[in-house]
C-alpha cells in the first residue's frame, strides 16, 4: 500500500506532482484520441460556432478501465487503487499553484492571443484575472475550458469516490461501510450521466456566459477536487455507521434525483434537436419564439436570430426545475455521510451547491432577459418559478 499523506498540504509532494500530472495526460491523450461525431455548441452574439469531438462517454469509461488496469486490483500493479485518496493533500496544493499560474495565461491569452471575437479585458486587470478574458480558449485545437472543467475535474471527482471507498475498506479490516459505498456509487453514475449529456453541458452558462478566469477554471482545478469530495473522504476515516438498508434507502433517493435530473436535461434537448417537433408528457409542447440579434464585430453588421423556449413538461413545472434533482442527489449523498453522526462538516458540499444552483439560476434570468427581452418576460409569465414551484 502507497503511503497516505496526512492533513491538508500547503506544499505538493512529489508523489502528488506525479499523480495529477500522469491523471492528465491521460485525460490529454484520451480527448485527442477517442472517436466521437462532431457537435456544435450554441452560435455566440459575434457568430462564433464552438465545434466539439462528442466521445465523452467513451471518455468515461476508458478511462475508468485503464484506472482499474493500472493500480494493484489488476495486472498493471503501477499504484494502488486508494492512491486518490493516499496522495490527496499534496495533489491539491499542486493544482492550487497550478490553477493559479494557468489563470494568469488564460488572462494573457484572451488578451493577446484570442482564439475568437469573444474576447477582451474588461479594463480592470483584476477582473481579467478573476472573470476570464476569453469564452472559447483554445491552444492547438484543444478547447481548454472543456477539458479543464470535463475530462480533468469530472473525472478526478468520479474516480475518487471509488478511490476513497477502496481505502477505506482497507483501513478498517476490509470492512465495507455501505454509507461510503453507495455514495460513491450514486456519484459515479451521476457522473457518468453527466458525461452522457456533455454537450448539454457545453450550452449551459458556464460555458456560454462565463468566461475561462480564475472563477471556473481554478474553481473545476481545485475547489471541485478538494470540496465536491469531502463528504466521501470524510467517511474514510470515519465510517457512517449506517446498517445496509438504511444506505441502500438513501441511495435510491440519490439515484431518483439523478435520473429525473437526466430526464429533464434530455427533454430539452431532444425539443431543441427537432425544432419543437416533438411530444413532451405525451403532448404538443408550449413554447415561445424568442427573437435576438447577434452582432458581427469584425463588420459591424447584424442579423436577427430565433430560440425556442420550452415550456412544457418539466420545465412547465419551473425554467429550472432540473436543478431541485440535482439537489436531491447532493443532499442525498451528503447524508449517506451521516451527519447526525459525524456533524455539520459532511453536508458542505450540498450546501454550496444549494447556493451555486439559486445564484446560476439567477444569472441565467439576467442573461435571458438582456438576450430575449419580451419574449423572455412572456416566456416567465408561462413558467414563474425559477427551481421549485410555489417557494423559489
Amino acid at each position: 500500500m502507497s503511503v497516505v499523506e496526512k492533513g491538508f498540504s500547503v506544499v505538493p509532494t512529489v508523489s502528488a506532482i506525479q499523480f495529477v500530472l500522469s491523471f492528465m495526460g491521460v485525460a490529454l491523450v484520451l480527448e485527442q484520441l477517442l472517436p466521437g461525431s462532431i457537435e456544435c455548441g450554441p452560435e455566440t452574439l459575434t457568430g462564433h460556432v464552438p465545434k466539439y469531438v462528442d466521445n465523452a462517454v467513451l471518455h468515461c469509461i476508458v478511462y475508468t478501465i485503464l484506472f482499474y488496469l493500472g493500480s494493484n486490483l489488476s495486472f498493471g500493479n503501477l499504484y494502488d487503487f486508494g492512491i486518490i485518496y493516499d496522495v490527496f493533500p499534496g495533489s491539491v496544493a499542486f493544482l492550487n499553484i497550478f490553477g493559479l499560474i494557468f489563470c494568469v495565461f488564460l488572462t494573457l491569452k484572451g488578451l493577446y492571443f484570442p482564439s475568437t471575437q469573444d474576447s477582451g479585458s474588461s479594463g480592470s486587470l483584476f477582473k481579467d484575472y478573476v472573470w476570464g478574458t476569453e469564452l472559447y480558449p483554445r491552444i492547438f485545437g484543444l478547447d481548454l475550458k472543456r477539458f479543464i472543467n470535463c475530462r480533468f475535474s469530472m473525472t478526478f471527482w468520479q474516480l475518487a469516490g471509488l478511490s476513497f471507498c477502496y481505502r477505506s475498506y482497507t483501513l478498517h479490516g476490509n470492512t465495507m461501510d455501505w454509507g461510503l459505498f453507495f455514495s460513491a456509487l450514486s456519484q459515479y453514475l451521476y457522473l457518468f450521466k453527466f458525461f452522457l449529456w456533455e454537450m448539454g453541458y457545453m450550452r449551459s452558462i458556464d460555458i456560454i456566459v462565463d468566461r475561462a478566469g480564475f472563477e471556473i477554471q481554478w474553481g473545476c482545478l481545485v475547489w471541485v477536487p478538494a470540496v465536491y469530495t469531502l463528504h466521501s473522504r470524510f467517511l474514510v476515516q470515519y465510517p457512517s455507521g449506517y446498517s445496509f438498508p438504511v444506505a441502500l434507502g438513501l441511495f435510491i433517493l440519490s439515484m431518483t434525483g439523478v435520473a429525473l435530473n437526466y430526464l429533464a436535461d434530455r427533454e430539452r434537448d431532444v425539443f431543441r434537436a427537432t425544432n419543437g417537433q416533438t411530444l413532451v408528457w405525451g403532448k404538443k409542447p408550449n413554447f415561445i419564439k424568442a427573437k435576438y440579434t447577434i452582432i458581427d464585430r469584425k463588420t459591424g453588421e447584424s442579423s436577427e436570430k430565433t430560440s425556442l423556449l420550452l415550456a412544457s413538461g418539466f420545465w412547465g413545472v419551473a425554467r429550472h426545475f432540473q436543478y431541485f434533482f440535482e439537489l436531491t442527489a447532493a443532499w442525498s449523498w451528503c447524508l449517506l455521510a451521516n451527519p447526525f453522526q459525524n456533524g455539520i462538516f459532511v453536508i458542505f458540499y450540498a450546501a454550496f451547491l444549494t447556493y451555486l444552483l439559486i445564484d446560476r439560476a439567477e444569472r441565467d434570468s439576467k442573461k435571458c432577459h438582456s438576450k430575449y427581452g419580451k419574449y423572455y418576460e412572456e416566456y416567465c409569465l408561462l413558467v414563474p418559478y425559477k427551481i421549485l414551484p410555489g417557494i423559489y
